[in-house]
């Protein structure tokens, strides 16, 4: 393990919307001495073993990354490779008919590939709808917690000071869940962007392959650009010497490119 993987042990750990999660006390190691899972002390809710790749440092903080933004990164970036791939098939087809029938072989192979992404993509959707679901109900859960306290506060059972300083809090949580809602909703909008035509799906692997491919083709040409945010960019916790350090999570466009305007988490962050 590196000096680097040590210094983080101590920190205090918040989620990339600012709201505080633990501390980091420990971490597990292979046998090769690289980082598996980092220990995080979350108060009543015990400890908890977080996986190495959620965890980057920024700053005096270790900030913990969602895995549903890990998996939907990764989904967007293989999904988009995979389009560009079958773009470059048509180029190549179009340039050299004699390829035609190489490129049939190819093309079932990226076709194959799409059905995989498919059910993932199913998957990870069906998460993301779960976790605004979960936030909904954290937020009824907040404001009904601020009303009573109005109350308390109108019937004299506490002072201004106290009902402001509760207001204050649940403001503060209320923004933290707004913009992971915000970024979900972003991240569901980019993946239908990517979304290809089921169609393509039952045609025969014999049929042209430049009318097979221009189906998928067409979603990622009109695929709009995402709303750029400004991002800082995070460092991973530590590296191995034993093997390379795992790549910090970045936005990836919806074609699969990475988008160096990543949301403004890193900056609430730091000013948290």
């Amino acid at each position: 393990m590196s000096k680097e993987d040590v210094e983080f042990i101590g920190k205090q750990v918040k989620d990339m919307y600012g709201t505080y999660i633990g501390k980091v006390i420990g971490t597990i190691t292979d046998i090769d001495g690289s980082v598996q899972t980092v220990g995080v002390d979350c108060g009543s809710e015990g400890l908890k073993q977080v996986p190495f790749e959620q965890l980057v440092v920024q700053g005096q903080y270790v900030i913990f990354i969602p895995r549903w933004r890990l998996d939907a990164q990764r989904l967007l970036r293989e999904k988009g490779l995979t389009l560009r791939r079958i773009r470059a098939l048509i180029d190549i087809v179009s340039e050299n008919d004699d390829m035609k029938e190489d490129a049939e072989l190819i093309h079932e192979k990226y076709k194959t590939k799409l059905l995989t992404l498919d059910e993932t993509e199913r998957h990870i959707k069906g998460r993301l709808e779960q976790r605004l679901a979960d936030l909904d109900n954290q937020l009824k859960s907040i404001r009904m917690l601020r009303f009573d306290a109005k109350l308390q506060n109108k019937s004299n059972e506490i002072s201004d000071a106290k009902y402001e300083s509760v207001k204050t809090h649940t403001v503060e949580i209320i923004e933290h869940i707004e913009h992971e809602k915000a970024e979900i909703v972003n991240i569901q909008r980019r993946i239908n962007d990517l979304s290809v035509d089921s169609v393509e799906k039952t045609e025969s692997p014999k049929q042209d392959i430049h009318s097979a491919a221009v189906s998928y083709l067409g979603t990622v040409e009109t695929v709009p650009s995402p709303p750029k945010m400004p991002v800082s960019a995070g460092a991973a916790v530590g590296e191995s010497n034993s093997q390379p350090s795992t790549p910090k999570p970045v936005a990836i466009g919806a074609d699969g490119e990475e988008d160096p305007q990543d949301s403004d988490w890193l900056k609430r962050i730091s000013s948290s």
